[in-house]
Formats: structure tokens, C-alpha cells, sequence
């Protein structure tokens, strides 16, 4: 694994290095960020594509979502005891407790949000509500390619790493609470210097709700 350093950017990857663009191509080797790819099979990833789609996507943003085990709130930024949805659904279990044995998660998430982009749709730097869920958060990425960005809140580190399709990011520690990410609302990517066209993208993002928020 080659590894370097950008100011106080570092990245971990298993398997596969992403390509990063005009970004870094450095890896956290102190485990804020973890990179995985295959986390899901071609055919996992059609099967889930399908099934959500029969389901009921949310319009209440400007990207549909939809959510499993909590509801969560973006105007409140927090989840409510009464949001509870029930277990996850189990296409859902499957993929939490494979987070679980793989050592991405030690404790078994019970809320994901499904969330759809199209080209040209993002979603804003933004740290995940801190007293709503624990450390780990895990986002699996479907159909499409694209570029998270992460930016250092305590100085002027910046990353990027290009998702690819079935792949995983985890963030913990520092990268859960110091570093913000984003998704850059634009129809195309620049890949080891070439332009790749974004298609529809569906990300799930695994977490798990804190105690006091349960209670």
C-alpha cells in the first residue's frame, strides 16, 4: 500500500486506492477514514437498487431518501424516541451484520438512510448529528461513481476520494467529528485526469443510535 500525507489528511484503504482527481491521493493511516471496495456483489447491488425502488421514496428534500429502523429529522438535526421505524428490514440485517463481522462496526447499526442522486445533486459538507449516533458511520455507495470531499473543520486539510460502485467509506474518530463531507453537486467527476459523467447514484448509510437518543 503506497502511502503519503497532505497537511493533516491521511487515508486508509483496503484493497483498490481510489483515484482522487485534483485531491490527494493519501490515505489516513492513523483509521479516521477507511476506504473498502466490493463490499457488495453485482448482484446485491441490483437486487437492492430494485427493492428500493418499490419502496417509498421521500420527496422532502431535494434528493428522495428513505429511511430504516429510525426517522430522522433534517430540520430538528436529531432523532426523536417516537421516529423509531422497527428492525431493520432483513436485506438491510444482511448488510449491517456483514459491517459487523467484516470489523467495520463493533456495535450492529439500526438506522440507514437510503439516499438517491442524480447528476447535478450533492449534499452539503456536514458532520453527522453528534449526540444522535455513535462513532462509526459506514456509507455504501450504488450504480454510480463520485467524489466525497472532506474538509479539516480545525484547519485547511482537504481530501477527496472517488466512491466507486458497491464500494464502503467508514468514518470514526477524528474523520466522524473533525472533518465534514460533502458530495459536490455537479453531473461529472475528474478520475486520474479524466472526465467521468456521473449517473444515478443511491448511497445507505449505516449507523448506529445512541442510547440516550433510544430513551
Amino acid at each position: 500500500m503506497r502511502m503519503t500525507s497532505l497537511q493533516h489528511t491521511f487515508f486508509i484503504v483496503k484493497g483498490e486506492q481510489p483515484a482522487n482527481g485534483s485531491y490527494c491521493n493519501s490515505i489516513f493511516f492513523t483509521a479516521r477514514v477507511i476506504y473498502f471496495g466490493d463490499f457488495l456483489s453485482p448482484q446485491e447491488e441490483a437486487a437492492t437498487a430494485t427493492i428500493l425502488d418499490s419502496g417509498g421514496w421521500s420527496t422532502e428534500l431535494k434528493r428522495r431518501v428513505q429511511h430504516f429502523g429510525y426517522r430522522y429529522d433534517y430540520k430538528a438535526r436529531a432523532v426523536a424516541p417516537d421516529a423509531y421505524l422497527g428492525p431493520l428490514p432483513p436485506w438491510l440485517g444482511v448488510f449491517a451484520r456483514r459491517l459487523v463481522r467484516d470489523g467495520h462496526c463493533e456495535s450492529l447499526p439500526d438506522q440507514v438512510i437510503a439516499n438517491e442522486y442524480f447528476p447535478g445533486q450533492g449534499i452539503s459538507a456536514h458532520v453527522d448529528c453528534v449526540p444522535c449516533f455513535d462513532d462509526t458511520i459506514v456509507s455504501i455507495s450504488l450504480l454510480s461513481a463520485c467524489e466525497m470531499v472532506f474538509r479539516d473543520l480545525r484547519g485547511s486539510g482537504t481530501c477527496g476520494v472517488v466512491l466507486q460502485p458497491r464500494s464502503g467509506v467508514l468514518l470514526m474518530g477524528s474523520g466522524r467529528y473533525h472533518w465534514t463531507h460533502e458530495i459536490p453537486a455537479r453531473k461529472s467527476d475528474i478520475v486520474n485526469g479524466v472526465k467521468t459523467v456521473r449517473s444515478r447514484r443511491i448511497s445507505l448509510t449505516f449507523r448506529k443510535v445512541t442510547a440516550s437518543t433510544r430513551t
